[in-house]
């Protein structure tokens, strides 16, 4: 059957013709334009102050090339940390006072009820490349049975699509698929799909897919092959959909799943705080113009398919040809088609899992650094609203602190190497300014600790638990940015010759990485910090203490890489719970369930 929305005359559009709402009639379009610019106004602000006041330290032996260089460094880092500051203030400050935290950041949830029926026709979607079938497979068996739990699975049909290459994967997957597909109550509703190439990667998967079964279904919710959402968290997600006619795609909060990797569990740690009140800032003011990440998110096919189609950049690659990094052109797409694009900021129901160790971090971290950068080629979309222009921007711009960061370190060694003798140093206004910039780099996860230890330190173990390892994953981060840091700057040098990241199959499960890899992955990193402590030992040795909290993980880079990856060290971290997330210990069905069917594998 054919599902084509009808939403010409429905009362979203008419109310929103106005020029006064949002095509969802739920926000006053000048409500929003002020947030946007109290927002711009606290963190251009607060930019000017700190470009001053480094300014002002640079000046104690004259502005010379030097200076000017580190200063426009620090021009080009710093609205990536100040944006993070401001979201995650402003965040923490509705989930800490407000009564209905979605009054504020998601209006449109407002017009669903919790016993809602769910009528709509939805495509439970999950794409794969290369990956364990078993795995992809078990988890879409545990969302299957979670959706039938809700009463309303009938309404949910079930695709795996495939760009798998490897022969043994391929069959593995059809195997798979038949076996479930005997079990299935009404085969037909489970569907199984290989392209011959992964054209346009997993856009092209996701956009071959829309243009062969679309026109039978409304809604979709693609899934990665790590993925997982509860029934109820899918429901959720679709009833506020069904209530919004003109709601385009709909992302819910994706978080970490329990894991016995040290460094997936640290890292994931770290996000799950950094992001909850981030995100919620962020909802605050993006509004209607919201991010998209790709999965765990309902998305209204019909838009979708006529309106966010990519463009094949010219060129070639890195920077010409397919986007890698599809999710956010497709959000800022669906917002200029006239559709919403919004974030559900509840934790619970939507999962990831997180890489298991630093070599799987970094290849998917320089995907994603070649992805955004990409969008250089995006700025001058026509027809964009200037919040969604702001997003391509913010998204080039995350990738690029990490070489004006390390070009910052390079002009601040040469000028303590040559700081005149008789000049006065400001220390004291120096080492402020020092730790005025690492608190504002550690405030969403800061701001996300103080929101858990004041709202709900049970669900994470009691107080002392959530700040022992906020602790562990403070140390934790320290050594993982700078390496990641170095890793993107050598990789963007490379994109500039040509390098290329290619987008290939991720490994999902925890292993020991050998220290013959880590050190033919690390040794750039180990060498150049090497090389900066010893010119700064023969040049400026009183400036080393500066240097140090950057310099020390590039030294120990290797191994860090090795020992976050001993399956001793995330087992210890297991039993004593450090760096715990909800869900250790009030467990749902569904990673129960999961858990448990991985064991019998």
């Amino acid at each position: 059957m054919s599902i084509e929305p009808t939403i010409a005359n429905a009362p979203e559009v008419l109310a929103a013709q106005s020029g006064e709402l949002t095509p969802t009639a739920t926000q006053g379009l000048a409500a929003l334009v002020q947030r946007r610019r109290i927002f711009s106004a606290l963190c251009l602000l607060t930019l000017i102050a700190m470009g001053i006041w480094l300014g002002t330290i640079l000046s104690a032996d004259g502005f010379d090339v030097l200076d000017w260089l580190m200063l426009a460094a620090f021009l080009i880092t710093a609205p990536w940390f100040v944006i993070g500051f401001w979201n995650s203030a402003i965040g923490f400050a509705i989930l800490q006072f407000a009564r209905d935290p979605n009054e504020i950041i998601l209006p449109p949830a407002v017009k669903a009820g919790d016993n809602d029926p769910v009528f709509t026709r939805v495509a439970i979607l999950v794409t794969v490349r290369n990956e364990d079938p078993k795995r992809a497979f078990r988890r879409l068996r545990t969302v299957k049975t979670s959706l039938d739990a809700t009463g309303y699975g009938d309404q949910f049909d079930y695709f795996v699509l495939s760009d798998s290459s490897r022969a043994d994967v391929i069959a593995a997957e059809r195997a798979a698929f038949e076996a479930w597909r005997t079990e299935f109550p009404d085969p037909d509703r489970l569907v199984y799909r290989r392209r011959e190439d992964n054209a346009g990667f997993k856009a092209g998967n996701l956009r071959d897919f829309c243009e062969r079964w679309g026109k039978n279904y409304e809604i979709m919710v693609p899934l990665d092959a790590d993925s997982l959402m509860t029934g109820a968290a899918i429901v959720r997600l679709v009833r506020i959909m069904q209530a919004n006619p003109l709601l385009g795609i709909l992302q819910s909060l994706v978080v970490g799943m329990p894991s016995p990797s040290f460094f997936a569990r640290t890292f994931q740690f770290g996000m799950r705080h950094g992001m909850r009140s981030f995100t919620a800032g962020s909802a605050w003011w993006h509004a209607d113009c919201g991010p998209f990440w790709g999965h765990n998110a309902a998305v209204r096919i019909a838009p979708f398919t006529d309106y966010c189609r990519l463009p094949e950049l010219p060129g070639r690659p890195p920077f010409g040809g397919p986007i890698m990094s599809h999710d956010q052109i497709e959000a800022v797409l669906m917002r200029r088609a006239g559709f919403e694009v919004r974030v559900l900021t509840e934790e619970g129901g939507s999962y990831e899992e997180n890489p298991p160790a630093l070599p799987d971090f970094a290849r998917r971290d320089l995907r994603w650094c070649q992805g955004n950068l990409q969008y250089l080629k995006l700025v001058g979309l026509p027809a964009l609203f200037p919040t969604s222009r702001m997003q391509i921007a913010m998204a080039i711009q995350m990738f690029l602190v990490s070489p004006a960061i390390v070009l910052f370190l390079i002009c601040a060694a040469i000028a303590a190497a040559f700081f005149p003798s008789g000049a006065a140093f400001p220390a004291v206004s120096a080492l402020a300014f020092y730790f005025a910039f690492v608190a504002m780099y550690l405030s969403p996860k800061c701001f996300g600790i103080a929101d858990a230890l004041l709202r709900a330190p049970k669900r994470y173990g009691g107080m002392g638990r959530i700040l022992a390892g906020g602790l562990v994953e403070t140390i934790f981060t320290f050594m993982l940015v700078p390496i990641s840091m170095f890793n993107q700057t050598l990789f963007i040098a490379g994109l500039l010759f040509g390098r290329n990241a290619g987008w290939d199959a991720q490994q999902r499960d925890g292993y020991r990485v050998p220290w013959t890899d880590a050190a033919r992955d690390l040794w750039p990193a180990t060498l150049f910090g090497l090389v900066m402590l010893g010119f700064l030992a023969f040049t400026a040795p009183a400036a080393i203490p500066w240097f140090l909290p950057f310099l020390a993980g590039l030294e120990l880079s290797i191994p860090f890489a090795v020992f976050t990856s001993w399956p001793e060290v995330g087992a210890t971290a297991v039993h004593w719970r450090l760096c715990a997330i909800p869900e250790e210990f009030e467990t749902p069905v569904e990673i129960s369930a999961l858990l448990a069917s991985n064991a019998e594998h």
